[in-house]
């Protein structure tokens, strides 16, 4: 089709399934956290600012939670249908954990989310607060299992190969691979991160309109302490996550630095620009600083970084996509810092809720954590490139034997599909935020002594039953 060959064609389509999902569990994790926060606070202060912004931000925690479960479930059916040769080959350590994930995670966030949503006046407010921590703990054991097995994939061990397909020897070794916490670590930090910059933008969105209340300022405020914490605390987690890949995976370090081939006896530069061209094994226009690349790749000044020679040429990661993808997740990540350097020292001059400079730029920065996500997440991914399961599987031996025009057509009403569901999902989540916080809430009942109406299907909609 159009000279794309099927392999390709089945790797934009799951590249672009998953970039739809990933982003609704990113903001679902860090929300989940946010609100046993929110939660608590209330309970120890009895502050009714704590409730309203518990309220609003259930309400957008529901639809996101809602969308990354259904589009998680074409993640499942995408292995069987346009992946039967990595199915085949690494099913038997891949399906294991993805059932872990939902034994332990879903059973675990499917069996409190009701109390968490509709029980806010039917049960105790311990109980209540409770069900609350338990879907917050279930979203971090649900990442736990998924990076688990995208880090098995990366950096496989605890395995034996029998016949052409992976038989697990050593779960405990399959499950705490050598990349398994770097990766979760940083992927954590990274949806904590969107998370606060979701929620900064909101609160700016709703200052820059005049809507000043002490709820969007606990937001603002809030948001800002968050980013100040994680954003550093994840520069550090993912130069440790670099170093991890330089000793497991050199040929991605070359690649995402467009190393090409080192000097004899000199120390590797650090290229800071520049535009890999694969054809001609060279990175051509480069803006390069000497030996400030094995300073932060080997903590060294003489020690040098593989290059990209060093290795087959059907062995090597396409240098270009991941040479800019990680320069833009670097760089959205130093935006980052600075944005909670300026907000807090506004803060400090208790400027920060009348900066209109500082808004903009805070509502700008909204999509920015999700954006380094998806770039981080095309680095790791693309950087894999040939291998499904590094150094065992190559992708194009892992692919179903689908024609490009099959898959051609499935990719184009996955497009279509998904902008309509999606896109309708993300507009209602837009218009919530646009509506703001409730400030006059009714205050919350439940408990012993307090009116209660039963829990039924219909409880949403905040309906009383009457007996006549």
């Amino acid at each position: 089709m159009l000279g794309i060959e099927a392999v390709d064609l089945a790797r934009v389509q799951f590249a672009f399934t998953i970039s739809f999902h990933i982003i609704f569990p990113a903001i679902t994790i860090g929300l989940a956290s946010y609100l046993a926060v929110l939660e608590g606070l209330w309970l120890k202060t009895q502050r009714d600012t704590y409730r309203h912004l518990y309220h609003f931000w259930s309400k957008i925690f529901a639809v996101n939670f809602a969308m990354g479960v259904v589009s998680g479930i074409v993640m499942a059916y995408q292995f069987g249908t346009h992946w039967s040769g990595f199915s085949a080959f690494a099913g038997s350590v891949t399906g294991p954990l993805l059932t872990y994930e939902v034994l332990t995670a879903f059973f675990l966030e499917a069996g409190f989310l009701g109390v968490m949503l509709f029980g806010w006046e039917r049960v105790g407010r311990g109980l209540h607060f409770f069900a609350t921590c338990m879907v917050a703990l279930g979203t971090i054991v649900s990442m736990f299992w998924i990076l688990s097995s995208n880090s098995w994939m990366q950096t496989p061990q605890g395995h034996e190969i029998v016949n052409g397909v992976v038989i697990p020897v050593d779960w405990m070794k399959i499950v705490f691979n050598p990349s398994f916490p770097y990766r979760l670590a940083h992927m954590a930090l990274a949806a904590f991160l969107s998370t606060a910059l979701f929620v900064a933008a909101s609160a700016a969105w709703l200052l820059l309109k005049g809507k000043q209340s002490s709820e969007v300022h606990t937001m603002l405020s809030m948001a800002l302490i968050m980013l100040a914490i994680t954003a550093p605390l994840q520069a550090v987690v993912g130069d440790l996550h670099g170093l991890n890949t330089l000793k497991y995976q050199p040929a991605k370090i070359a690649a995402i630095e467009g190393h090409w081939d080192n000097s004899s006896g000199e120390p590797t530069p650090l290229i800071l620009f520049g535009w890999p061209d694969m054809a001609r094994e060279e990175t051509r226009f480069k803006l390069e600083i000497p030996v400030l690349g094995s300073l932060l790749l080997q903590h060294s000044l003489t020690e040098q970084v593989p290059a990209l020679k060093e290795f087959a040429p059907e062995d090597r990661p396409n240098s270009t996509i991941v040479f800019w993808s990680f320069r833009l997740m670097v760089g959205l990540g130093v935006l980052m810092i600075l944005l909670a350097i300026v907000g807090n020292i506004l803060r400090f001059k208790g400027r920060l809720y009348e900066s209109r400079r500082f808004l903009i730029c805070t509502l700008c920065m909204g999509p920015a954590g999700l954006v380094a996500i998806l770039a981080g997440w095309f680095t790791t991914e693309v950087g894999r490139q040939p291998w499904v399961v590094y150094g065992l599987l190559r992708t194009a031996d892992a692919a179903s034997a689908h024609s490009a025009v099959h898959l051609g057509i499935s990719l184009t009403v996955f497009v279509v599909v998904y902008l309509a569901v999606f896109g309708t999902g993300v507009m209602y989540v837009m218009h919530l935020v646009n509506k703001g916080p409730n400030e006059s809430a009714s205050p919350a009942l439940g408990g012993p002594g307090h009116h209660r109406t039963p829990a039924r299907p219909l409880s949403a909609a905040n309906e009383t039953l009457t007996t006549h």
